[in-house]
């Protein structure tokens, strides 16, 4: 791609259009038909995802451990138990891809219904005259001749073979701020450019996506659809997206369960087996502690509250794409940040106007105000660059035009580098003094030299080399705080009637300076702030000049020990470029591959990492984040490799919507904590009383009900409150944590309820003593989970009070284990009524237990510092 844009820029137009097969006059209609069935629609499709979604989240760890138990279970026998199993893993993956899809039908909805068109000169049959006309973007093809003006999207990679003040904003590709100036007349350079060099700011070459500033031009097409940059960018990204936080998290916690679930099996079977010499008997246990250890609703509950993350999310005017993108938001320590149009508005804006001192001049301003306003009347635009817009957003009293009239403009070409008016005094001027002003405004360099004096405090005085040299200085001082200053020169002519040309840009009259830089946008300050208070370390990742990057991270407050340049990270290792973004360093000059190598480096580097960015170079750096989050008028690509979009460009919804991320994430760990808790007790007891009974202490159904009913009533987490020290900063999965937290707390209270149930209700006699015995413990196990799911879900004292939710899915779970023993699907459970007797032993076993989880809880805390 780049070796033959770069070919067809340095070859001259006649050889470009006949290695394109077309001419000056375009391309006759039915040849445009064949090269549009031969090279495709130009429209870069975004990429596919639906069937990649389904295989995704039928990959899932989760769903797959679901599955695996569906089929042992199935192997033992027990199909009912089997077909459940089965249908928790078909509801959990449905309920992940409705939610998904209802969020691609939200960033869908924001996406423009319009047509965009792209003017083509063609010829209706090859002897016919060329006439102009619009077609859709998507049917621009390969030789096409194409027409630039104001405001026209570039439909391609072009070429360019005539111009006329061509200025093209490119933002969205290089994050320049300013726009790049382009023209068909520039001479190539002896040497041609390295592949890998600066493409987009050769001056033959538009590119697809950028937009006209102002000026015109005429082009032929070289690229079209997935062969131009833009496109190129699109079809790279649909290779798929590197692991997130969240699915690292997931795999480690389903892959841990799968282990301790292979683990015990042949253990359980072994033992059990050698010790009674009934394999089949432990074959059966092996499948009930299976079961006892998988949370079956797991995938279902997290599901769940993901969804209601999302729910709360798109009130916020933030919409999330995928489920896991909560969870992603709320474990972020590291965000990358673009420039352009995320921190800064998406206009340059007049900070200042100087008189050669330095100090501020209204008069300089004035006449920089007059050069805009004719530059864009007298050249016939809609519309002026930015640079002239921004002179003349303020000018209420309209004062560049209430004295002077223009008479004949030369427009900025970016071989001069400025532009010059030639205005009429509308009164007669005094003393019979020339009628006539020129006024140049450009590049200081440029301007500069054309002036052969300049104007002080006293009048004006001739410009010696010491004060030349000190002018250029003042201006490099300004563009180290982020100023692009522009010189201002007049000189007095008389208006002799012939056309003005370049050779009256002489002994001009230097007068001073305007200043120009991109402002942040209002609510950066403040968002910054909160952003690091949460704990979140920002790095800036530009395309634009590196005094630019380190002005901005200065006014919004972003660390930026140094500047490093693009061409730098080329001799370093991801480690050293993750140490770098660590240590505080900003990055500028940065292209679209490098910013996803630094999101990688820092990923490699153990960080949670999230990119903001808007332009379709960032849109790799978006595939390879933790979270990609983007902004709702981005580029469809962008919004297509996103996994967050942002309904309002303000870092305020960004900061809102990690507390969101991280209020779904504590809720979560509350639920995964506390089911693997109960879990890890329910498998203990189950080996333990396997030894020591001479029949299943329960059955794989009991067992599997027993974990529906405690996962259900886990759904209201989803609506509990969380603690404000929960939020403060970024968290995501910690192993470790979850062992210790696990294996502190697994209750070890089932076995006293068995030696309760065995010797004092007799519950060892034949099927029926089997049965009661089933049931006392299924009820014992039921009313601890309640009690295990109100007093860990908080920290104890100072914990803000549980939901009224909480507090009733606890007490139903607990009703719900003494009451199925005596309901009409006892018989099918294999359950039986539980005798009066029984209640007293539940009531003290689990007044012990609620001691002992209080005692533990402050214990672990006080060892660890943390809870949940």
């Amino acid at each position: 791609m780049f070796g033959r844009l770069v070919s067809c820029a340095e070859q001259p137009s006649l050889t470009v259009l006949r290695t394109l097969e077309s001419s000056p006059r375009g391309l006759d209609e039915r040849e445009a038909q064949d090269r549009l069935l031969r090279y495709g629609e130009g429209g870069t499709a975004r990429p596919g995802v639906r069937s990649r979604r389904v295989l995704r989240v039928a990959a899932a760890p989760f769903v797959l451990v679901l599955l695996l138990l569906s089929i042992v279970t199935a192997l033992a026998g027990d199909l009912r138990g089997a077909a459940l199993v089965c249908a928790l893993a078909v509801v959990s993956g449905a309920l992940r891809l409705h939610q998904e899809r209802r969020s691609d039908r939200a960033a869908a909805a924001l996406r423009t219904t319009a047509t965009m068109t792209a003017t083509v000169v063609r010829r209706a049959g090859p002897s016919a005259e060329p006439v102009a006309r619009e077609v859709p973007v998507e049917q621009v093809v390969p030789g096409d001749i194409v027409q630039l003006h104001p405001g026209d999207v570039v439909p391609a990679d072009l070429r360019l073979l005539s111009s006329s003040d061509l200025r093209i904003d490119q933002a969205v590709l290089s994050g320049e701020s300013f726009p790049a100036g382009k023209h068909a007349t520039w001479t190539a350079p002896p040497e041609p450019p390295e592949p890998g060099s600066d493409l987009f700011g050769h001056p033959r070459v538009c590119f697809m996506g950028t937009t006209v500033v102002s000026g015109s031009g005429r082009a032929v097409a070289v690229a079209t659809g997935s062969d131009t940059c833009f496109g190129a960018t699109s079809r790279d990204l649909a290779s798929g997206r590197l692991e997130t936080a969240f699915e690292r998290g997931v795999r480690a916690v389903s892959w841990a369960l799968v282990g301790v679930t292979l683990a015990a099996l042949p253990v359980v079977v072994t033992v059990t087996g050698v010790l009674r010499g009934d394999w089949a008997q432990a074959l059966l246990l092996a499948i009930a502690v299976a079961v006892a250890a998988t949370p079956e609703m797991l995938p279902l509950v997290v599901t769940a509250l993901l969804a209601r993350g999302v729910r709360g999310l798109a009130r916020r005017d933030v919409i999330v794409k995928r489920l896991a993108a909560v969870h992603n938001l709320g474990a972020m320590d590291t965000l990358c940040l673009d420039k352009t149009g995320t921190l800064t508005e998406e206009r340059v804006s007049l900070v200042c106007h100087l008189d050669p001192a330095g100090r501020p001049d209204p008069e300089v301003l004035r006449w920089a105000r007059a050069n805009a306003l004719w530059s864009v009347e007298l050249a016939g635009h809609l519309i002026g660059d930015p640079i002239d817009e921004a002179l003349l957003q303020d000018d209420a009293d309209d004062s560049a035009s209430a004295e002077w009239a223009g008479v004949d403009a030369i427009p900025f070409d970016f071989t001069r580098r400025r532009a010059t008016v030639l205005l009429r005094r509308d009164r007669p001027a005094p003393g019979g003094a020339p009628s006539g002003v020129l006024v140049t405004k450009g590049s200081v360099e440029e301007v500069l030299a054309s002036c052969d004096r300049v104007r002080t405090g006293d009048g004006e005085r001739l410009l010696e080399a010491a004060e030349r040299r000190r002018l250029l200085e003042l201006g490099d001082q300004w563009a180290g705080d982020g100023v692009r200053l522009l010189a201002v020169a007049t000189a007095e002519r008389d208006l002799a009637g012939r056309p003005l040309g370049p050779a009256d840009e002489e002994r001009l009259t230097f007068l001073g300076f305007v200043g120009f830089r991109d402002l942040l946008e209002p609510a950066v300050v403040p968002a910054v702030r909160a952003l690091q208070r949460g704990g979140l370390r920002l790095v800036m990742i530009t395309g634009d000049h590196p005094l630019v990057a380190r002005r901005i991270c200065r006014d919004a407050g972003i660390p930026a020990s140094r500047v490093v340049l693009g061409h730098e990270l080329a001799g370093l290792d991801d480690g050293a470029v993750a140490g770098l973004a660590a240590s505080g360093a900003a990055f500028a000059r940065i292209g679209p591959p490098q910013k996803a190598r630094i999101v990688r480096a820092l990923k490699g580097a153990g960080r949670t990492v999230g990119y903001l960015g808007d332009g379709v170079n960032d849109a790799p750096a978006l595939r390879a984040a933790d979270v990609g989050i983007s902004i709702s008028d981005a580029p469809d690509l962008v919004r297509a490799s996103s996994d967050v979009i942002l309904v309002r460009k303000d870092l305020r919804v960004l900061e809102q919507a990690v507390l969101a991320g991280r209020r779904t994430f504590a809720n979560t760990a509350k639920y995964i904590k506390i089911a693997l808790t109960s879990n890890f007790g329910n498998v203990v007891s189950m080996l333990a009383a396997g030894v020591m009974l001479p029949f299943l202490p329960m059955l794989p159904l009991q067992i599997l009900v027993q974990n529906i009913c405690f996962d259900l009533s886990q759904l209201a987490l989803v609506y509990d409150r969380v603690d404000d020290s929960e939020i403060r900063a970024p968290r995501t999965f910690d192993r470790s944590d979850l062992a210790r937290f696990v294996a502190c707390l697994g209750a070890l209270f089932d076995l006293t309820a068995f030696g309760l149930f065995w010797w004092v209700l007799h519950a060892h006699g034949g099927a029926a003593g089997q049965a009661l015995f089933h049931s006392g413990w299924f009820a014992e196990n039921l009313v601890a989970q309640g009690l295990t799911m109100a007093l860990l879900r908080g920290r104890g004292r100072g914990a803000p009070r549980p939901a009224a939710a909480v507090l009733a899915a606890a007490g139903a779970l607990g009703l719900a284990g003494l009451l199925l023993p005596f309901s009409p699907v006892a018989g099918l459970l294999g359950l039986a009524p539980l005798p009066v007797a029984a209640f007293p032993l539940l009531a003290a076993v689990m007044v012990a237990y609620a001691l002992a989880t209080v005692v533990v809880r402050r214990v672990y805390q006080n060892v660890t510092g943390r809870w949940l």
